[in-house]
Formats: C-alpha cells, sequence, structure tokens
C-alpha cells in the first residue's frame, strides 16, 4: 500500500463529515472508546492540552505548540482539518507525521477498522495518539474537531482544557441556541482539570460555571486576566483575542503542579514564529503581494465578520471575493455580511463532494442582492479576479479567496 492509497482509503472507506456532511457524525464515544481499548490505551501514555471552541482554536493549538517548541521541548499538535497533505493534521515540532507512518497504521489495522465500521475521525485519532505514544512528546496540543462532548479526541485527560469562544456553526449538530452549543463545547470540562475560556459572553458564561462546578474544576475567563500581549507573527484581524486566549492558558497551566518551566523569553520567542515553527497555514495568509492576494478559511458569522471589516478598512480600491462554501452552510446569515459598495464577486466551488454548487451559491447571493460571476474552478475564478485586478488600480485592490478551508486548501502556498 502506498501513502496516497493509505490515505484515498481513510477518506473513501467510510463517511467523512468534512467530505459528506451528516452522514460521519455518531452520536456517542463508545466506538472511539472500544478503539482505545484495541490500541492499549494510548491517550493515557503522553500529557496533553485540550483546546476547543466555535473560532480560534487552530491558531490558539499552534500558538501553544509554537510556545512550548521555543522553551526547547518535544511537542506534538494534532489540528483539522488539513489544507493540502492528510499529514498536516499530526506534527511532532512542526515536523508532518512521516507517510510510512500512516500507511504502516492503515495496513495494521485495517481489518478491525472495517470490521467496527471506524468512523475518519475515529480512525485519524487512533493514528494520532498511536503516532504519539511512540514519539512521547512531553506536552501535545490537541484540537477538538467539532463540538467537544462528543468529538473523538474526547477521550484523553489533559493538563488543561481550553474552551476558545463560542459562535454559530455546525448547528445541525451542535443545537441552534448558543447555550445549547456551549454545552456541547463544555463537554471537555474534566473533573478536576482548570479550564480556560475565552469570552465572556452573557449566554453562555453560567453553561461553563455550572459544568465547571459539576466537575469541580477550576475556571478562568481570559477577560478576567491582566494580560500583557506580546508581539505574534498571527495577524489575522481576530488573532488578538487568540492571542490573550494563549497567554491565559499560559498564566493557568504554568501554575498547575509539574507543569513544564516555561519562560517569558520562551513566550515571547513562540508567538512570534508560530507559523514557521508549526506549519499554520490558511489563517489571514497572504500568499502574492501584486496583487496582494489573502486567504483565510473562517466561514462562519462571526470569522466573516471579522474577515470583511479588515478588507474594508485595508483596502484603497477594489475588495475582490473569490468565494466557495460548503453545501451545508446557512447562507442567510452570512450574505449580508459582506459589502455591495467597492466589491466584486466571484463565486466557485472546491474539488470535494461537500462542495456547494458555484450557480447556487451565485444564486444565494443574488436573493441577497449581490452579484457575481461563476467558475467552475477556485483556480479560475482566482485567475479572473487576478486579470481584473492588474487591470484596475493595481497595488489598491485586494483580493480574499475564502469561504471554507477547501476553498483556501486549492490556492495555499
Amino acid at each position: 500500500m502506498t501513502y496516497q492509497e493509505a490515505t484515498a482509503w481513510l477518506f473513501a472507506q467510510l463517511p467523512m463529515y468534512q467530505r459528506v456532511g451528516a452522514a460521519a457524525y455518531k452520536a456517542d464515544l463508545q466506538a472511539t472508546w472500544d478503539l482505545m481499548d484495541y490500541l492499549d490505551h494510548p491517550e493515557n501514555t503522553f500529557k496533553t492540552i485540550h483546546v476547543a471552541g466555535t473560532n480560534g482554536k487552530g491558531s490558539t493549538s499552534h500558538a501553544l505548540a509554537s510556545v512550548f517548541q521555543a522553551a526547547g521541548y518535544k511537542v506534538g499538535l494534532y489540528t483539522s482539518p488539513h489544507l493540502k497533505d492528510f499529514r498536516e493534521r499530526l506534527r511532532l515540532n512542526g515536523a508532518m507525521i512521516p507517510a510510512d507512518d500512516v500507511v504502516n497504521f492503515v495496513q495494521q489495522h485495517k481489518s478491525w477498522f472495517q470490521e467496527h465500521q471506524c468512523s475518519f475521525f475515529e480512525m485519524t485519532v487512533g493514528l494520532a495518539f498511536d503516532y504519539l505514544r511512540r514519539t512521547q512528546p512531553d506536552i501535545a496540543i490537541i484540537e477538538v474537531g467539532m463540538g467537544g462532548r462528543l468529538d473523538s479526541t474526547n477521550v484523553i485527560t489533559p493538563e488543561l482544557s481550553i474552551i476558545t469562544n463560542i459562535g454559530h456553526d455546525h448547528q445541525r449538530f451542535l443545537g441552534d441556541t448558543m447555550e445549547k452549543i456551549a454545552g456541547e463545547k463544555a463537554g471537555i470540562i474534566k473533573p478536576g482539570i482548570p479550564v480556560v475560556i475565552g469570552e465572556k459572553q452573557v449566554e453562555t458564561e453560567e453553561v461553563f460555571r455550572a459544568k465547571a462546578n459539576a466537575n469541580s474544576s477550576p475556571i478562568f475567563f481570559a477577560e478576567n486576566m491582566n494580560l500583557d500581549i506580546p508581539e505574534s507573527d498571527l495577524k489575522g484581524p481576530y488573532q488578538h483575542k487568540n492571542l490573550r486566549m494563549v497567554m491565559a492558558a499560559l498564566e493557568v497551566y504554568r501554575g498547575l503542579p509539574g507543569a513544564l518551566e516555561v519562560s517569558d523569553e520562551d513566550i515571547a520567542a513562540g508567538l512570534l514564529r508560530v507559523q514557521e515553527s508549526t506549519g499554520l497555514r490558511g489563517r489571514w495568509q497572504v500568499i502574492s503581494e501584486d496583487p496582494m492576494i489573502i486567504i483565510d478559511g473562517g466561514h462562519n458569522e462571526e470569522a466573516i465578520c471579522y474577515i470583511v471589516e479588515r478588507m474594508k478598512s485595508e483596502t484603497e480600491g477594489t475588495m475582490r471575493f473569490v468565494l466557495g462554501f460548503v453545501n451545508d452552510k446557512d447562507l442567510s446569515k452570512i450574505v449580508p455580511l459582506f459589502p455591495t459598495e467597492r466589491a466584486k464577486y466571484y463565486f466557485t466551488q472546491a474539488d470535494v463532494p461537500r462542495a456547494m454548487d458555484a450557480m447556487d451559491l451565485a444564486q444565494a447571493f443574488k436573493e441577497g442582492g449581490i452579484s457575481g460571476e461563476v467558475f467552475s474552478t477556485v483556480q479560475k475564478a482566482l485567475a479572473k479576479a487576478k486579470a481584473n485586478a492588474n487591470s484596475s488600480l493595481q497595488g489598491h485592490d485586494r483580493i480574499f479567496v475564502g469561504g471554507s478551508m477547501f476553498t483556501v486548501g486549492e490556492v495555499s502556498n
């Protein structure tokens, strides 16, 4: 089996939420616990920090990993989704898991996976935890895939739990109110384990406090903490909140018994080179200077608001939006967030089954009063946006590519 064959099997053998949607979602963790039992419980063999949230959990996870790396530690990092290569999901000191390790894991356990109808998430978490057991990092930063309570990563007992914020996303699975979504995210709070909450929101604060109290877990709200925020190479419009979350988490972590030693100098150095140290991409990433092209995978209401406001404030000429969403995205709340003045739109679709048809996307925007051109591929849409920008106010237009991580992945360096 080659690496391409192994990953193709992982993607195609069983449903995967990121590709096909609801069919991949399981409503309990028993299958994950069965898998951990089969693998002889690798989740108990290394120290972890668990990160959940609607927005910012990826940036927060990468920033924490970079800080621990700057302090000289061996650091595991498990995140999702990937942009181009499946191996991006699992890194050790920034290096992706070797292809041979993926192949060997799939070959060794494929029959058991098939017999027990494991989901893509379960197999991927099994791979990650097995690899981390063998490589023995000093600490591993584990990002929740979706939600928290029922996410396959939620079999770990971390040193610290983190919930960055709560917003409207994945409502078909997590609930249609902020309180319900917070309840799912709060599922990562473990008995006696401290939890740090990124944002204090009226609808969610009591949900978190109640869960923490029930588990005798110390709870901290980043907004209540007096924190100095160092400079960072993370420049997105929402990164200040993420960096505050990181600083709050580190302050709490450094006060824990047996915590790894991390100095202020380590923190400053780590935050200055998050992208270089961890391979983070697709978060307000500039992939071209002339014309200016920015990619960002933010796809829910809160993220889109930040993106649009920054585009408005930093674009002298025309804002050119190359957009492709997934087919279960509720656009009724998304479309009104986009500008109608000084803006041009290029509607497209990523090359995945779950992508929304570009014609349907254009129609949804048209119903919201926004018209644009339609393209069959992301590359064609971007090429047209670049051609337009080059012929009009060159150097002053900005092109934004986003709507989903799949769209971003097709143009990421």
